[in-house]
């Protein structure tokens, strides 16, 4: 039986690096956000956006993500809505997926809002990636050439990185790349060997 490890961690964490370093041992990952945002462009989920925010947020029939993202990351009610369409959807294509990996020991599904959708439940093992603030928010501005203001409203957002730890199996500190890639070895050592064991 396949286990499935949730990978996540606040926004520039660097949930995707440590991601990478699962891939390049041979773990299938799933992201959730890509998956996301592939769903979010199929007629069945942009009907449901336009019902539920309206046509402004369209141009000549394709959603403006960037006008979305401002409205749902300044408004808790407006994210839970949005969320309520994506996330049955990304449900649905990861279990397809995870039946396609079904002869894999373990498999990785990266998300950053695990706990707060709930979804960790679902899971065998958490592993939580961390790093300090000011380098995440370096991090977010670089990456989504965006505003320190912006960064800091998204973490707002999200829990803290006490309140995941404490719900995680693991913690990866990925201030160090190094570091953070020999932490990957030695979760995937201490699972297989209670793969073996149960």
């Amino acid at each position: 039986m396949t286990k499935i490890i949730g990978l996540t961690g606040g926004i520039g964490s660097g949930k995707t690096t440590i991601a990478d370093f699962f891939r390049e041992v041979g773990i299938p990952v799933y992201i959730a956000d890509d998956e996301a945002k592939k769903i979010m462009q199929s007629k069945e989920i942009t009907d449901q956006i336009k019902v539920s925010f309206g046509d402004s947020l369209f141009e000549n029939n394709v959603l403006n993500r960037a006008k979305l993202a401002e409205i749902v990351f300044n408004n808790a009610d407006e994210l839970a809505k949005l969320n309520a369409i994506v996330h049955p959807a990304v449900k649905k294509d990861f279990q397809s997926w995870l039946t396609q990996n079904a002869k894999q020991d373990f498999v990785v599904y990266e998300a950053a809002i695990l706990f707060e959708s709930g979804k960790y439940k679902e899971f065998d093992y958490i592993v939580t990636v961390t790093a300090p603030e000011e380098i995440r928010i370096e991090r977010v501005m670089k990456r989504d050439n965006t505003s320190r203001e912006q960064v800091l409203s998204r973490m707002k957002m999200q829990w803290n990185d006490e309140k995941r730890i404490s719900l995680s199996n693991f913690v990866i500190n990925n201030s160090n790349l190094k570091i953070a890639r020999e932490e990957v070895a030695e979760i995937l050592k201490i699972l297989k060997i209670k793969q073996k064991q149960s």
